[in-house]
């Protein structure tokens, strides 16, 4: 099932599904089944579940199950936007603008880090 989560839900919301599986259980150990914030978990764990759904192949060996393969009508995978050849669907033009705002915020630390004099905000 993980497998299948990995894609069918984005990185953010399988990070956030992680945490919250934690939160999840400390609350069940710590005896708040039925608080409001469980109610919430339950309620966005419900909504990433909606379009997990597909095939995982597996093979077991020596007492695991590894996973070989898998597919989704609900994937957000595309290989034509995954894969660089001459057929891919990905505008390669728009990663310069996205390189470029992507790196604005390391660019503007190591300015301001590397400047002899560092720009002061008086205290209001």
């Amino acid at each position: 099932h993980r497998a299948l989560e990995t894609l069918t839900l984005d990185k953010r919301v399988l990070a956030t599904k992680k945490e919250l599986e934690v939160k999840f259980g400390e609350l069940a150990y710590e005896g708040y089944w039925f608080s409001p914030l469980k109610d919430a978990i339950n309620s966005f764990i419900d909504t990433t579940q909606e379009y997990v759904n597909g095939v995982v192949k597996v093979r077991l060996y020596k007492g695991m199950a590894v996973v070989r393969g898998m597919k989704s009508g609900k994937s957000i995978y595309s290989e034509t936007l995954a894969t660089y050849s001459e057929n891919d669907a990905f505008d390669h033009s728009a990663a310069v603008g996205f390189i470029k705002i992507w790196g604005l915020p390391i660019k503007t630390w190591r300015q301001v880090h590397e400047s002899k004099e560092a720009i002061e905000i008086p205290a209001q």
